[in-house]
């Protein structure tokens, strides 16, 4: 299928490692001219070494004044944003029933505020562009996750509500913004590459008992929703948050 996003304008924020990065090289493979964004300089340039048609934009958007100046810096290099993909985001917080008021700042801001920071900046070449957002969620803001920080639950679920509560008006502007809810995620340096490493025992009990199709999922499997998310081919689709997580959920 072709997804008819060959020359697009791609802004994603998060995108040094993980599924950031995989959503970058998805996007260039389809033809994309890419922004990929990142905290730390030296990571974001060894992340982005060979990579053609991608540019790297330095700054923390859970800052709103670092946001704005990140989305500037992608248009003067774009010359415009047709698709945003707001993916920063950390799960590593306190126990249930552990939080201060630190922890909660701390998690809204990073899995909360980063999205609406970066969207807000970008609001503007967006209804110029009639573009997409997509929102990087997680199942643990669908439903209770046993053992998952509820600071982290509770921010990706404010996330969720803005993604649906933000649909109608940006549809005004033909701006459509979307979701996904990511499982259990594997890749290089995650928690659960590290966890496979530590205890494979354990691990592969987990999966087998709350994974349906027993497996990790890849960066590719996120990725993949979040290129057709973004294409002209889902042009009726928006306000809805997508589940990728092997059939763990069970809402």
């Amino acid at each position: 299928m072709d997804l008819k996003l060959k020359g697009l304008r791609v802004f994603v924020a998060g995108s040094s490692r993980g599924i950031g990065l995989g959503m970058v090289k998805a996007f260039l493979r389809e033809g994309c001219i890419v922004v990929a964004n990142g905290r730390d300089s030296n990571s974001l340039r060894q992340s982005l070494l060979g990579l053609e048609n991608c540019f790297g934009v330095v700054g923390d958007v859970t800052d709103p004044i670092q946001a704005r100046e990140s989305v500037n810096s992608a248009v003067k290099l774009l010359g415009g944003i047709d698709i945003l993909i707001c993916n920063v985001g950390s799960g590593s917080s306190v126990s249930p029933g552990k939080e201060t008021h630190e922890d909660w700042v701390e998690m809204l801001s990073v899995n909360f505020l980063s999205a609406t920071n970066i969207v807000e900046a970008a609001k503007d070449e967006l209804k110029k562009s009639k573009g997409v957002v997509v929102c990087i969620s997680s199942i643990c803001g669908s439903e209770v996750i046993p053992g998952a920080p509820v600071t982290y639950s509770v921010a990706k679920a404010a996330l969720n509500a803005y993604i649906r509560g933000m649909s109608r008006p940006f549809a005004l502007d033909r701006v459509r913004i979307n979701g996904i809810a990511p499982g259990n995620i594997l890749f290089d340096g995650s928690v659960w590459d590290k966890k496979s490493e530590s205890d494979p025992a354990i691990v592969a009990e987990l999966l087998e008992e709350n994974v349906p199709l027993k497996k990790f999922g890849t960066t590719e499997d996120v990725s993949n929703l979040a290129l057709w998310l973004s294409s002209p081919v889902s042009s009726f689709v928006t306000g809805t948050v997508y589940t990728t997580d092997g059939g763990q959920t069970r809402c």
